[in-house]
């Protein structure tokens, strides 16, 4: 797989950065981002529709067959990609599609996907790719819809790859979201016209539902075996979203994270006469209060989660 990438990789676009070395989802972003503040903010969001199961086999070994010469690697590709799936309870070989899980099913994707990056730029626009996802940015609607058009004809008769018409269309970038990210206007001076990174409202959605779980009283988890998995979950999704602006909503999401535990510590008492006896000695030490958590913060980045003094009211 290596010896296959290297002969691929460096014919690849600038514009892909979808599992390729020394790229990530954030510099896709930032790319977008400064399309969309150079004023390209008229955005074809295109959806490939069940990508990985509608790869034509054909067409990928004959793009596969312009790099590789040897028919014993392009023989146990094939072999590979027509390895038969069970379906209700038997066995039928795949006529398209990319088996996933598999170190090479993001190769390949990226093998096809380049024709598309090399059709995008040879009509000279601008544009990101992270594997299957995609968004291209004009300054004008009506050309927006043309070269919609024009794409999904390629995709269409070229790669023969589906569109889902339902999650495609042309987007303003406040209704816009980038592989997890949103964009709002900045309200600063000097700044007119310009828009920032922020997380999506279904990542929002997405990492409350995790603490929910984690927090839940009934959970059977010790109260630091609950501060060690919410480390977990904090320390991921605040690395992966430390380029947008989350600290308000994160300083809210805090104060509820807060009042869940303590909960889970009330319940944790179960007898009444251990909730009496911990709250006199609460009202008796008030300079010992119960420990909840605290997210500790250094230039917008999540550096630790830590004990932290909290009083039960």
């Amino acid at each position: 797989m290596q010896v296959i990438a290297i002969r691929f990789e460096k014919d690849f676009s600038d514009h892909s950065f979808g599992f390729r070395p020394k790229r990530n989802i954030h510099q896709a972003v930032l790319q977008a981002q400064v399309y969309i503040n150079e004023g390209y903010q008229d955005i074809t969001d295109i959806d490939l529709k069940s990508f990985f199961d509608e790869v034509d086999h054909c067409y990928l070994l004959q793009l596969l067959y312009r790099k590789i010469k040897c028919s014993v690697i392009l023989r146990l590709i094939r072999k590979w990609l027509r390895a038969p799936i069970l379906i209700d309870g038997k066995l039928v070989k795949r006529r398209k599609g990319v088996p996933q899980g598999s170190p090479l099913s993001p190769l390949l994707s990226n093998i096809v996907l380049h024709e598309l990056d090399r059709e995008l730029e040879r009509q000279g626009l601008r544009f990101i790719r992270y594997a299957d996802d995609f968004s291209i940015y004009l300054k004008s609607k009506w050309m927006t819809r043309r070269v919609g058009n024009r794409i999904y004809r390629f995709l269409k008769d070229k790669l023969k790859l589906p569109i889902n018409r339902a999650k495609s269309g042309i987007r303003r970038p406040v209704h816009f979201t980038c592989l997890g990210f949103g964009f709002v206007p900045t309200y600063r001076k000097g700044k007119k016209g310009k828009y920032q990174l922020v997380a999506s409202d279904k990542s929002w959605k997405n990492l409350k539902q995790k603490l929910k779980r984690i927090t839940r009283k009934t959970t059977p988890m010790s109260f630091d075996e609950r501060i060690q998995k919410l480390n977990e979950v904090s320390r991921g999704w605040v690395n992966a979203y430390r380029l947008a602006s989350i600290q308000i909503k994160l300083a809210e999401l805090d104060g509820w994270l807060r009042n869940r535990l303590r909960y889970c510590i009330w319940h944790h008492w179960k007898s009444l006469i251990r909730k009496g006896v911990a709250l006199s000695d609460w009202v008796l030490n008030k300079d010992k209060p119960m420990h909840g958590v605290v997210h500790v913060w250094e230039d917008g980045q999540l550096l630790r989660v830590r004990y932290l003094a909290l009083p039960l009211h």
